[in-house]
């Protein structure tokens, strides 16, 4: 009976040292609220979806939800899509939201980062269990998010929608989720801003607006607030257009609601 040859291939096929590109350490950015207090985030190191940066959106969201906290978010019970690293759901947690639900794209490494920056902030929030965080692809199944709110709740107060309508494409996804998701009341209102960070394509990006118009709410644009600079300084484009920050509130029509 023949023996079995013993090849010894050695390190033949192992990748030799500094073959492939070390992943880039996370890094931290602040997020100053009105009141004095720092939220304090995780950004991932380099992620295709965005998680690595902390948009001009996200920062303007948060103070608009903090200016307006005892109206606006104080009791009510908040979803915030497309969240990234987080803080207009934490800053909502920490002026008195009811149930905040912070979600992205169900990527492990974007989840799990959120997952950090509610942790770490929960010093900050008075009830740190009305955070949640999951991941949640536009369009799909809302069960999963409605199984954060309390008995008895029908749907979201506020829907925090920062930097998302940039995805063309998905503006279908988008109007679906918040039809699925926003309670039917007058007073349920989904904040949309944005800036144009590719400003030739804002007409594209301006197109969610009559698309959610005829699929029964109405837009109210509620700010236009130009920043110190651009968040890309080396990008192309209208740089006005790219240090501003667009604002709409989007409510149910009254058809919807009647």
């Amino acid at each position: 009976m023949a023996q079995e040859d013993n090849f010894d291939t050695g390190a033949m096929f192992e990748d030799p040292d500094g073959f492939y590109e070390p992943e880039p350490e996370p890094s931290f950015a602040d997020h100053h609220m009105l009141s004095g207090q720092t939220v304090r985030v995780r950004l991932v190191g380099s992620h295709p979806l965005y998680g690595n940066l902390l948009w001009n959106a996200g920062r303007t969201s948060s103070h608009y939800i903090e200016e307006r906290a005892s109206t606006l978010i104080e009791g009510k019970d908040v979803l915030e899509i497309g969240a990234a690293a987080g803080v207009p759901s934490i800053v909502s947690a920490i002026v008195g939201a009811r149930t905040v639900v912070m979600t992205d794209y169900p990527d492990p490494d974007l989840v799990e980062n959120m997952r950090h920056n509610a942790t770490s902030s929960a010093s900050q929030i008075a009830n740190p269990s009305s955070l949640h965080v999951d991941g949640y692809k536009w369009g799909d199944s809302v069960e999963p998010l409605f199984a954060c709110l309390p008995a008895g709740a029908t749907g979201f107060d506020v829907l925090i929608m920062a930097d998302v309508v940039y995805s063309h494409a998905q503006h279908p996804n988008l109007i679906k989720t918040m039809r699925e998701t926003l309670k039917r009341s007058k007073d349920s209102v989904a904040l949309v801003i944005f800036t144009p960070y590719e400003p030739w394509l804002l007409p594209k990006t301006e197109k969610f607006f009559p698309l959610a118009e005829e699929n029964g709410f109405q837009v109210t644009k509620i700010f236009e607030k130009l920043m110190d600079d651009v968040l890309f300084e080396n990008d192309p484009g209208d740089e006005r257009l790219r240090k501003t920050v667009f604002g709409y509130e989007i409510r149910w029509s009254e058809e919807e609601l009647n």
